[in-house]
């Protein structure tokens, strides 16, 4: 038996799909037991997908702020004040990577494209 991982919204699970048989060859009960058992698996990715797509486009206003941030002369002055040492130290500030932002919002295009949304 095959597994595939799927997580969407923090919630991680298994899908558990067998591996390919042939219903001809099983019996009534166990084909109809296989195919449910594929049913439900499909369901509840198709949920837990439909409800990240939402996320997902709910998301636009929040990555347009952050990417307008970004790209300001106000981000580069505070990226320059960490890195004088001028920020406290348990200060969270993953936003003043250049490389976690920029991949963000690569990830972020990537996917608007696939989803065309």
């Amino acid at each position: 038996m095959a597994h595939l991982g799927c997580n969407f919204r923090k919630i991680h699970y298994f899908c558990l799909i067998n591996k390919p048989t042939k219903p001809q060859t099983m019996t009534r009960i166990d084909r109809i037991t296989h195919m449910e058992t594929l049913f439900d698996k499909s369901k509840e990715v198709v949920r837990h997908l439909d409800q990240a797509l939402e996320d997902f486009a709910a998301l636009q206003p929040a990555i347009a702020e952050l990417e307008a941030y970004y790209t300001s002369a106000q981000w580069r002055k505070d990226f320059e004040t960490d890195e004088a040492g001028k920020l406290p130290k348990d200060l969270k500030r993953g936003v003043l990577s250049e490389d976690g932002v920029w991949n963000l919002l690569s990830d972020y295009g990537r996917l608007k494209e696939i989803t065309k949304l």
